[in-house]
């Protein structure tokens, strides 16, 4: 399991057998900045290679099963990774923290980490990404602009969805096993959107699910029975039956602060999401009014969240009971993470 801690220019690689940091991965030792930002994780399934990107230095960085450093490549700004499932293609979206990114994706080729093709898009600050099993259909959203792209990969046929109401903020989407869903997290309006997909270039919107605030990385069983994400601003994980579309539980627990990214161990047995962890309560000074305030608005307290410097953890779920069984201390601020 490879953890990206963006504020620490780190990458924890955690052992999924004892759940233990296995190594760290220190990027300025290879030569990249303190500010180079990994940011989300991809994994060949059979373990043989993995990918990273690096926000603050504009690349995508290629390593082996030993951990080394294999290839590397330049593209502005890069965000979130999604293999094709057969073919020789790394796509990257762009980074959400980017405010003036290139209206386009990426296709990288993972044999030789040559940026083969931009894709333009129809919209700005391209951010959730995914791809089906067939690697036909690329479905990526923006940030902005309430609108999904569907891109057939062969044909570049391109079909754009827009979204009623106010902006939406899609945060990432998963596909299901067997290819027939969507699922899409929001970060402004706090939902899961649920679309069918059995037709890859027109999606059709089945159900929007209302979640704790923030909803942001989902991951879908490999059964595709539940979808797991966490929830940011809400301090939760939730689990969702797919199979009613029902939250099956929210998951709340001390080792759960700005829940990020989310992935599977093999086999499913384990749930990690990333936690940020970068707020706290602090004691502003005077006396501390919200406790006997009963106006009911708590805007008298001293206490103020703010961002500090904390260590992030990675929270691991039991997938049976839906119980945490482990916090692991990791980098600062870890965002995305990838399995095999």
């Amino acid at each position: 399991m490879y953890v990206c801690n963006q504020n620490s220019a780190s990458i924890s690689v955690i052992n999924v057998s004892s759940l233990e940091v296995e190594t760290t991965i220190d990027l300025q030792s290879l030569g990249f900045s303190e500010n180079a930002k990994p940011h989300h994780a991809a994994v060949e399934p059979d373990g043989s290679f993995w990918y990273v990107t690096l926000i603050g230095e504009n690349r995508v960085l290629k390593f082996n099963r030993e951990n080394e450093l294999v290839a590397q490549t330049e593209m502005e700004v890069p965000g979130l990774l999604a293999l094709h499932p057969t073919k020789d293609i790394l796509f990257v979206g762009r980074s959400m923290s980017a405010v003036n990114p290139p209206q386009s994706f990426g296709m990288v080729s993972r044999s030789d980490m040559a940026l083969n093709e931009e894709i333009d898009l129809f919209f700005t600050r391209p951010h959730a990404i995914a791809t089906t099993a067939d690697n036909k259909h690329v479905f990526v959203a923006s940030l902005v602009s309430n609108q999904i792209l569907s891109v057939d990969t062969e044909t570049r046929e391109q079909e754009l969805i827009t979204m009623e109401g106010m902006n939406h903020v899609f945060v990432n989407f998963a596909i299901s096993p067997d290819q027939t869903t969507l699922v899409g997290t929001t970060q402004m309006t706090g939902k899961l959107f649920v679309f069918d997909i059995e037709d890859p270039l027109s999606p059709q919107l089945d159900k929007a699910i209302d979640v704790n605030a923030q909803p942001w990385h989902p991951v879908y069983s490999h059964d595709g029975a539940r979808v797991y994400f966490g929830n940011k601003e809400g301090n939760s994980i939730t689990v969702v039956d797919m199979t009613d579309l029902t939250i099956e539980k929210v998951i709340e627990h001390e080792g759960i602060a700005q829940p990020h990214g989310a992935a599977l161990s093999s086999g499913d047995k384990y749930l990690f999401v990333t936690n940020n962890n970068m707020k706290m309560m602090m004691n502003m000074g005077g006396t501390d009014q919200k406790k006997d305030d009963h106006s009911g608005h708590g805007s008298h307290s001293n206490h103020e969240e703010m961002e500090m410097a904390k260590p992030g953890m990675v929270t691991v779920v039991d997938t049976e009971t839906l119980e945490v069984v482990k916090v692991i201390p990791v980098g600062m601020n870890p965002t995305g993470i990838g399995s095999r």
